[in-house]
């Protein structure tokens, strides 16, 4: 992949690429090595999520190289987007389950064999699914993140995007996480492996994560998104103002909270059939 890395950073270093003879040769190669999983935006090298901003790159140059245009689900949907983007269309050799419903996927998103897609769900570009995965009834999946296998995003879960700026980490569900109702993750948080996040929880870079089994609290910094521990449970939970009106008011702010460490118990109460797959 390293001559398609170096003819994806020459062309994006161009100014004017629409006329440009390699552009949409070298775009349509990069877009299909994405869509097969051969290259993703982000990966586990040596135990360590390793950002790879050449694959936003070309994500990008994509959008440029595009122009809009009408196509046809086939079913009588109808859409406008660019060219260089369309839905991606699954046949029975793709081995992956999508429910009739509405659902899509754009050809850029890599969906592994065996994933499940229930009506109706999104799946942006640059996105990575491992197998086993179920992504659920009105569930997005934001551009370029990374979800591992066997993972469950529940009804309404929102797996945020990132393309800009090109360096910046996208959201990371490691293996066997479980993702409740209606939970949003954005601005690169990192969700290890079989970790539960229960139904309504929000994480992003400015929420603090509470952990009350070993009395810690863990924060993004400048060079590290919000990680939340492997096997953790989160909930939503809050936290008292102490200050000025907040606390003459008795207000409290959202805050998530680690309440245990998944055990037998948990495991039971999230185990998803295996004839569901």
């Amino acid at each position: 992949m390293q001559t398609l890395q170096s003819s994806i950073e020459r062309l994006v270093s161009l100014g004017e690429i629409a006329q440009h003879p390699e552009a949409r040769t070298t775009f349509l190669e990069f877009r299909d090595a994405l869509t097969s999983g051969k290259i993703r935006a982000a990966e586990k090298v040596n135990g360590q999520w390793t950002v790879n901003p050449w694959v936003k790159q070309g994500i990008l140059l994509g959008f440029r190289l595009g122009e809009l245009t009408e196509m046809n689900d086939g079913v009588g949907l109808s859409f406008v987007d660019k060219d260089t983007f369309p839905a991606r269309h699954f046949t029975v050799a793709d081995r992956v389950r999508v429910v009739p419903g509405g659902s899509s996927a754009r050809m850029g998103a890599y969906v592994a064999p065996s994933v499940i897609c229930m009506p109706p769900m999104f799946i942006n570009v640059g996105a990575y699914i491992d197998e086993g995965t179920m992504v659920d009834s009105h569930a997005l999946v934001g551009s370029c993140a990374q979800i591992g296998k066997r993972v469950h995003l529940s009804a309404a879960a929102q797996i945020g995007g990132v393309l800009e700026p090109i360096n910046a980490a996208p959201v990371i569900i490691e293996d066997d996480v479980l993702v409740g109702g209606n939970c949003g993750v954005y601005e690169g948080t990192l969700v290890r492996a079989k970790a539960v996040l229960g139904a309504g929880t929000i994480l992003t870079r400015s929420t603090p994560l509470y952990d009350l089994v070993n009395g810690e609290v863990y924060r993004a910094t400048a060079e590290k998104p919000l990680e939340v521990p492997e096997n953790a449970v989160v909930v939503p939970g809050s936290r008292a103002v102490k200050k000025g009106k907040g606390a003459e008011w008795n207000l409290s702010l959202y805050t998530p909270v680690i309440v245990k460490y998944r055990d037998e118990k948990t495991d039971r109460g999230i185990e998803l059939e295996d004839w569901l797959r």
